[in-house]
């Protein structure tokens, strides 16, 4: 407790980059929900309406190491408001959208952009850099604890508007949400007063600190397994939605289970940020995608009901954003602070391709075969494989192998 009292000095800049990530991330999360409706007033087919989600997925991560080195070249608080004007922007496009290439505009390029300068990439970056380094993991998990929230507060708001009243009027309601990102955002940006530590030797610019990236094995496995973490979670966003309403559930029903997803991610962030600081943070990535693929088998393998849902929905939220702060810790620990936002937009640009595929793949798998299965099959196998790579790569090294230099 005494530890977090240290941090109030710093409070302003971690509850900005908090509610700015959990706006980001929750009105994202939640953009399925306007997928059936869109779909039938606009006359699109659902791969269409999923592309423009794979394009925002693709937009975002390869947009994410750009957002990271401006920032660490001129600071946050730029990039941050940029985001955040670039969000609202996506929402206004979107909602008012008459073609499959407004959405895509809006809700696929505007948003990625918006993003990669406001989402958890950045969001932890800006958590890292003024607290101390024996804290930082724990922090990081409150940070994208807090930011879980967001779904829980969208996700209904959502479904509320758009089954009430349309679905433009529920993007217009994301739209007020998505106002109260630009105070967080200003406020996240005062980090940029807070002096770095000394650079280290191997990473003192961006082009230093992206070859030192492409040569670190853990790394690149960590970015390897990352892809299939992005397939298996946009995947989810985007297409459980339209499932549930293939089985005949409730509509209210893809509404809880997003929500549920966000409540449980408070609890399972929390917790990875607390084990990442005392255990081995690449054995819990390995761990956490594992499981993640034999839930997915099971509440796949068998006709949905509603407590099934909701139990599924659970364990997936608690193993969601866990991965947040465990990545945020190692690129931290590999490649020290500086440069912290740039690399690890590297890794992410590997999870939004999976992303993409998730998104727009489950889309093109549905409409040529009419069924989810061959995807849902596919995220179980990939997610077994990259769990296990990931899981043999945190076993120990060598005597003598070589160590990352801390942060």
């Amino acid at each position: 407790m005494a530890d977090l009292r240290s941090l109030r000095p710093v409070a302003p800049i971690l509850i900005g980059a908090s509610v700015m990530l959990s706006l980001a991330m929750g009105l994202r999360q939640s953009l399925g929900l306007f997928m059936q409706p869109a779909v039938q007033d606009l006359g699109i087919a659902v791969s269409q309406f999923t592309l423009a989600v794979a394009v925002q997925n693709l937009a975002w991560g390869f947009l994410q190491p750009f957002a990271g080195a401006i920032a660490g070249r001129y600071g946050f608080r730029p990039v941050l408001v940029v985001g955040v004007l670039s969000y609202l922007a996506g929402l206004v496009l979107l909602g008012l959208a008459q073609s499959a290439l407004e959405v895509t505009l809006g809700a696929g390029v505007l948003i990625g952009l918006a993003l990669a300068c406001t989402a958890s990439g950045m969001a932890l970056s800006v958590a890292s850099r003024p607290v101390p380094a024996a804290m930082r993991s724990t922090v990081l998990g409150i940070v994208s604890a807090a930011g879980s929230l967001g779904a829980l507060i969208a996700a209904p708001i959502g479904q509320y508007l758009s089954a009430g009243y349309g679905w433009r009027i529920g993007v217009a309601g994301f739209f007020l949400l998505g106002l109260a990102m630009l105070p967080a955002a200003w406020s996240a940006g005062r980090v940029d007063k807070v002096a770095l530590p000394p650079a280290r030797d191997d990473a003192t610019t961006a082009g230093a600190a992206f070859g030192l990236a492409m040569r670190h094995g853990p790394f690149l496995v960590m970015s390897g397994a990352y892809f299939i973490c992005g397939l298996q979670l946009v995947f989810l966003t985007t297409h459980l939605p339209s499932y549930l309403q293939l089985c005949g559930m409730d509509p209210m029903l893809a509404a809880q289970a997003l929500a549920a997803i966000g409540g449980f991610n408070v609890l399972g962030s929390l917790f990875f940020g607390w084990a990442g600081g005392r255990w081995s943070k690449p054995a819990l990535l390995g761990g956490i995608y594992l499981t993640r693929s034999l839930v997915l088998a099971w509440y796949f393998a068998v006709p949905p009901t509603p407590g099934s849902t909701l139990v599924f929905a659970s364990i997936m939220g608690f193993l969601w954003l866990g991965v947040a702060p465990l990545v945020g810790g190692m690129t931290a620990e590999m490649f020290g602070l500086r440069w912290q936002a740039m690399v690890q937009g590297l890794a992410f640009t590997s999870h939004q391709v999976g992303s993409f595929l998730g998104a727009f793949g489950g889309g093109l798998i549905f409409d040529r075969l009419g069924s989810y299965d061959l995807a849902w099959q596919l995220g179980v196998g990939m997610g077994v494989v990259a769990g296990t790579i990931q899981m043999l790569a945190a076993l120990p090294r060598r005597p003598g192998a070589p160590r990352p230099a801390p942060a």
